[in-house]
């Protein structure tokens, strides 16, 4: 059995998130989605979070509705029972991203256009996963079920996954800094040139 995750924020979960879900979901017989957020200790939330998904013809026996956790140590083990995680669109995620992909479970991303629609996209490219980065729901489901199809590769991802992050740019502390450094050089370049041009 495939179990795909999403721990987000519950508001990053809009409509168009929980109608392409439901079909990978679909598209992936057997298979189960388990959310975490605090939202959903609430019995309201977890009922219209199980309506949502029965009325895209997911069954609610396929889900797992999980309250916020209060140790980050309890939370990043929940990720040892998933295989994928699903990201939310149009707003992605960021630490969750993060913490599944060293936990070694891959992340299924929809690139968009602006800043928040495009983190997932960032961060895969950054430890060489692009191939993950769907360009539309076509492909996201795509890419999900063909995963979800590869055990061999789940399992080798799972087993590498923290050194390739750790051999990454997105691990690279240093070469960030720098690059902050450098950003805010030319900032305040750009600002002294303009003042002085002002004072001129």
């Amino acid at each position: 059995m495939i179990l795909f995750c999403c721990f987000n924020a519950y508001p990053k979960l809009s409509r168009q998130t929980f109608d392409l879900w439901a079909q990978v979901l679909l598209k992936v017989p057997g298979s189960h989605l388990l959310l975490k957020a605090r939202s959903l200790r609430d019995p309201g939330v977890q009922q219209q979070t199980r309506t949502a998904f029965h009325d895209r013809g997911v069954d609610a026996s396929r889900l797992s509705l999980l309250g916020w956790t209060p140790s980050v140590a309890d939370a990043l083990a929940l990720y040892n029972q998933a295989d994928i995680a699903l990201d939310t669109f149009p707003y992605n995620g960021t630490t969750t991203t993060c913490e599944a992909l060293w936990m070694g479970v891959p992340v299924v991303a929809l690139a968009g256009t602006s800043h928040t629609s495009r983190v997932g996209a960032s961060l895969l490219s950054a430890v060489g996963l692009g191939e993950l980065v769907a360009k539309d729901t076509d492909d996201y489901i795509r890419i999900a079920a063909g995963l979800a199809s590869d055990l061999d590769r789940l399992r080798q991802l799972r087993a590498t996954m923290r050194d390739r992050m750790l051999a990454s740019p997105l691990m690279d502390r240093a070469r960030y800094t720098r690059s902050v450094h450098e950003a805010y050089r030319a900032m305040w370049r750009t600002w002294c040139e303009r003042k002085a041009k002002s004072e001129a």
